[in-house]
């Protein structure tokens, strides 16, 4: 089972970026913990803080993943392309978002992506990643299409 990992602006500054909301651990680090933990699946690792290349990249997972994990940062609150992107293709898909988007400012309590997803995770910090992968690996074992 091949999982995608998308994360859109900013996301590449965690660790550092206002840790009081989003921790201070490196995406990278906990990145390497979510693969040793999940190290039977084949996890992957995408960010971008450009639009074009978020839809690139999840117009290429259609393809060839079998589920997707989206953070899409502020571009969830602001991106229809991006909602249309994951609508186009098949490949499920689980939105986190690492802080409580409805504790923080109103504009931030719609996004555009989760209509389009199986599921979404707010508020869990990091673990949400960790929670969104399990999903996908219990999805695709109840639907008898991984072993174990």
């Amino acid at each position: 089972m091949r999982i995608l990992i998308v994360n859109g602006p900013n996301l590449n500054l965690l660790g550092r970026r206002e840790p009081e909301i989003y921790g201070s651990t490196s995406f990278e680090d906990y990145f390497n913990e979510l693969k040793n933990r999940f190290s039977g699946i084949h996890l992957e690792y995408f960010q971008s803080n450009h639009e074009g290349a978020l839809l690139d990249k999840l117009h290429d997972a259609g393809s060839k993943a079998d589920g997707i994990v989206i953070n899409a940062g502020a571009y969830a609150h602001t991106s229809i392309a991006l909602a249309d992107a994951l609508a186009a293709i098949r490949t499920p898909a689980v939105e986190v978002h690492i802080s409580n988007v409805f504790e923080r400012e109103t504009w931030r309590h719609h996004s555009w992506l989760s209509a389009k997803c199986e599921g979404c995770i707010f508020g869990l910090g990091l673990e949400g990643y960790a929670l969104a992968v399990e999903f996908l690996v219990r999805r695709f074992r109840a639907a008898g299409e991984l072993g174990g």
